[in-house]
C-alpha cells in the first residue's frame, strides 16, 4: 500500500496546510506508479453481488469492498464504503492553501470513508489503511491537502487511533482540491498493487 500520504502528513507542520499538488495532470512524487494506471480512464470489469464488489470496479452507493492490507503486526482483512463526499467553496478553498493562489479555480473535496476491521491481528499502532484512498473529480486526481481532514465534522485522526480490533469501525477523511465546477467526484480505494474501488458520486 503506498505510505506517500503518511509521510507527508507526518512532515506537514500541524498549523499549516500544504498543498501537494500531485494531480491534475499528475505529479513528481512517483504516486502515479504507486498508483498504477489512469484510474480515471478505465475500471476492471468485475461483477458484484448486492453487498460487496468482487475485485475491483464500480460500486453501488453504500456497497463495500473488502480488501487487505500489510499492517505492522499482520495482515488485516478491512471492509470499506465510502459515505460520502463534501464538497466546499472556493473561498475556503483560498483560505485552507498556504498560498491561495494555488486554489485559484479549485474547491476541497473531503472523502469521508468507514472502514471496518474484519479479520487479522487488533492494531495498537495506527493504521496504513487510509493510504489506498484517493479522489478524483471528472476523471483526473485530485491534489491532496494534507492536515485539512483530521478536524472536519464526523471524522476521525487515524494516528490518533492506537487501538483497533476486530468488528470496530473507524472513520477517516481525505481532503483533496479539485476543479470548481466538476460534474463528478469519485472515490478510490485501492490495495497494493490492486485494482481501485470506486464509488462515484454526481454533483449538481
Amino acid at each position: 500500500m503506498p505510505h506517500h500520504k503518511t509521510a507527508l502528513r507526518l512532515a506537514a507542520p500541524v498549523a499549516v496546510l500544504a498543498l501537494a499538488l500531485t494531480a491534475c495532470g499528475g505529479g513528481d512524487d512517483g504516486d502515479a506508479d504507486a498508483k498504477g494506471k489512469d484510474k480515471g480512464s478505465s475500471s476492471p470489469e468485475a461483477s458484484a453481488s448486492p453487498s460487496e464488489a468482487a475485485s475491483g470496479g464500480d460500486l453501488a452507493t453504500g456497497e463495500s469492498a473488502t480488501g487487505k492490507v500489510a499492517e505492522d503486526p499482520g495482515e488485516v482483512t478491512y471492509e470499506i464504503v465510502a459515505q460520502k463526499v463534501d464538497v466546499g467553496t472556493e473561498a475556503e478553498a483560498a483560505k485552507a492553501v498556504a498560498d491561495a493562489a494555488d486554489a485559484k479555480g479549485k474547491v476541497l473535496a473531503t472523502a469521508h470513508v468507514k472502514y471496518t476491521h474484519k479479520s487479522g491481528p487488533a492494531l495498537t499502532d495506527g493504521s496504513s489503511v487510509h493510504d489506498g484512498t484517493t479522489v478524483f473529480a471528472d476523471g483526473q486526481r485530485g491534489g491532496v491537502l494534507i492536515g485539512a481532514s483530521e478536524d472536519a465534522p464526523g471524522c476521525e485522526d487515524p494516528y490518533d487511533v492506537d487501538s483497533w480490533k476486530q468488528g470496530e469501525s473507524h472513520v477517516f477523511c481525505e481532503t483533496y482540491v479539485i476543479p470548481a465546477g466538476a460534474t463528478s467526484v469519485e472515490v478510490h480505494w485501492e490495495e497494493e498493487d490492486g485494482e481501485p474501488y470506486v464509488w462515484k458520486f454526481p454533483q449538481k
